[in-house]
C-alpha cells in the first residue's frame, strides 16, 4: 500500500513525500482508516513502529475538512497528552512536518520551563495541543485553557504514564473534557490498571496490535556480558575504549546511577552527558542536540529521560541493567537499528537481574548472545560451587564406604575392653603358677 491510497489531503501527501516515505508501516495501514472514519482506537506497538504518525496524519487530515472559527480564543479541536517532555516535543514537530503545508498552528506545553511561555503558545490559538499531564492541569486551573471543542482526545504511552504516578492526573483531565470526542489510545503494554482506563473512556475500540521484532527487523545484534554490580561502570568503560562504538546511549535504572556512570566517563575523557527528570529542560535539550551533532559520544540515560528520543545513526545502545520489564528492553535496544541500519545492543547482567534475561528472551522468541571473553567475568557462587563439585576426583569403587561400613565406635570399645582383660587374666595367672 501507498500513502496516495489512504485519500489524504494533496498537502499532507507532499509533506509525506517531503520525508521520502511512500509505504505506510503496518500499524498507519491499519489506523489511519479507522481513525479517519471517527472511530474509538487501541493500538498496542512498540517504539520504532511508526505510531506518532499513525495518530498525527489522520489528525490533520481531519481537521482539514473541519471548518475552524479562528477568532474563539484557544480553539483546540485536538489534544495529545504525552508522560516526558522529549516525546511531548517530539509528536509537536511530527505534526509540524506532516502539516508544514497546512493552516494548522500546534502547540507543546511541557514542564520544567516557565508557564509565561506556555501562555504565550496558547494565545497563538493552537489547533492541536501536546502537552504533559501536569503542565497542563496547572493551566487549566489558572483558566489559560479551554478543551471545551476538543473533538479528538490522544493518551499516548498510556503505560509509560502509570509507571510515573501520572494516571490520576489523566483522570482528572479526562473528567473535563466534551463526553462526545473520538478517543486514541496506545500503549506498549497493557497492565491492569491501563486496562480499567481503557475500558472507562473508549467506545467499541479498533484493537490494533503490532508486535515489533528488533533483533531481526532492524538488525540489531545483541550480546550480554554476565558481570557483577560493582564492575559494570568498569566494563563500560574497557568497551569504550574500542573506537567503533561511536554514538553510545546507556540506560541506568536511576538517577544517581545515570550522573556516576557520566561522571566517570567524562574521567577517562570521553564527553559524555546524563539526563534524567532532575535536569532542567534547556540542560536536557542542550545535550540532546551536542549528541545528535556528535559533539559528546555517549549519553546516559533513565527510561523517563529517554523516551521520545529519536536519533539516528546510534551506534550502540548499552543496558546497565536488564529491566524488570521486557517490553522496556525491546523500548531501549530499539533506538538503534533505525531506518534500516545496523546496530549494537549491549547488556550488563548481574546475579540477581538473570530472571529478567529470561523473561526477555523468552519475549523475544531468541537466545541473546553471550560475551564470555572480557576482564570482568560474573563470579557467580552457584557457578563456583558447581565447578567445584565438577573438579572433585571420583572415588575409587573398592574404595567407596556404604552406610554399613561407617565405623562401630561401640564395638571398637568392647573389643579393647575384652583385650585388656585378657591381658590383665594372663598377667594373673604367670603370677599365681610363680607362687606355686
Amino acid at each position: 500500500m501507498l500513502f496516495q491510497d489512504l485519500n489524504l489531503d494533496p498537502s499532507i501527501i507532499r509533506a509525506i513525500e517531503d520525508q521520502k516515505y511512500k509505504n505506510p508501516t503496518p500499524i498507519q495501514e491499519k489506523a489511519i482508516p479507522s481513525i479517519l472514519r471517527g472511530k474509538d482506537l487501541l493500538g498496542c506497538a512498540q517504539t520504532g513502529t511508526g505510531k506518532t504518525a499513525a495518530f498525527a496524519i489522520p489528525i490533520l487530515q481531519k481537521l482539514t475538512k473541519d471548518s475552524m472559527n479562528y477568532e474563539e480564543y484557544n480553539q483546540i479541536k485536538a489534544l495529545v497528552l504525552a508522560p516526558t517532555r522529549e516525546l511531548a516535543i517530539q509528536i509537536g514537530e511530527s505534526f509540524n512536518t506532516y502539516g508544514q503545508h497546512l493552516d494548522i498552528e500546534t502547540g507543546v506545553i511541557f514542564g520544567g520551563i516557565t508557564p509565561k511561555r506556555h501562555i504565550k503558545v496558547l494565545k497563538r490559538d493552537p489547533n492541536i495541543l501536546v502537552a504533559t499531564p501536569g503542565r497542563l492541569l496547572d493551566l487549566l486551573e489558572q483558566g489559560y485553557v479551554d478543551l471545551n471543542n476538543i473533538e479528538v482526545f490522544v493518551l499516548d504511552e498510556a503505560d509509560r504514564m502509570l509507571d510515573l504516578g501520572m494516571i490520576r492526573d489523566v483522570k482528572n483531565i479526562i473528567s473535563k473534557l466534551p463526553k462526545v470526542r473520538q478517543n486514541l489510545l496506545f500503549s506498549a503494554t497493557m497492565p491492569q490498571e491501563v486496562s480499567k482506563l481503557v475500558h472507562s473512556i473508549l467506545r467499541n475500540p479498533v484493537k490494533i496490535e503490532v508486535k515489533s521484532k528488533p533483533s531481526n527487523k532492524l538488525q540489531i545484534k545483541q550480546q550480554v556480558y554476565y558481570v557483577d554490580e560493582p564492575d559494570k561502570t568498569s566494563l563500560l568503560l574497557h568497551l569504550l575504549k574500542d573506537k567503533a562504538f561511536e554514538s553510545v546511549l546507556v540506560f541506568a535504572r536511576t538517577k544517581k546511577k545515570a550522573d556516576i556512570v557520566s561522571k566517570a566517563i567524562n574521567i577517562e575523557n570521553i564527553r559524555s552527558k546524563a539526563i534524567h527528570g532532575d535536569k532542567n529542560q534547556s540542560e536536557r535539550q542542550k545535550a540532546l542536540e551536542r549528541f545528535k551533532n556528535k559533539e559528546i559520544r555517549v549519553l546516559v540515560a533513565t527510561d523517563v529521560a529517554a523516551r521520545g528520543i529519536d536519533i539516528e545513526k546510534l551506534s550502540h545502545v548499552v543496558n546497565m541493567d536488564i529491566p524488570n520489564v521486557p517490553e522496556t528492553y525491546i523500548h531501549r535496544i530499539g533506538r538503534t537499528g533505525r531506518a534500516g541500519m545496523g546496530g549494537t545492543a549491549i547488556s550488563f547482567c548481574s546475579n540477581q537481574e538473570i530472571a529478567f534475561l529470561k523473561d526477555v528472551e523468552k519475549l523475544q522468541g531468541k537466545k541473546i548472545e553471550v560475551v564470555q571473553n572480557h576482564p570482568y567475568v560474573l563470579m557467580n557462587i552457584a557457578i563456583k560451587q558447581n565447578r567445584e563439585k565438577y573438579s572433585e576426583k571420583p572415588e575409587l569403587k573398592g574404595n567407596k564406604k556404604t552406610s554399613s561400613e561407617k565405623p562401630n565406635h561401640k564395638k571398637d570399645n568392647d573389643r579393647k575392653s575384652n583385650s585388656k582383660n585378657n591381658n590383665f587374666t594372663k598377667r594373673k595367672e604367670k603370677v599365681t603358677n610363680k607362687k606355686k
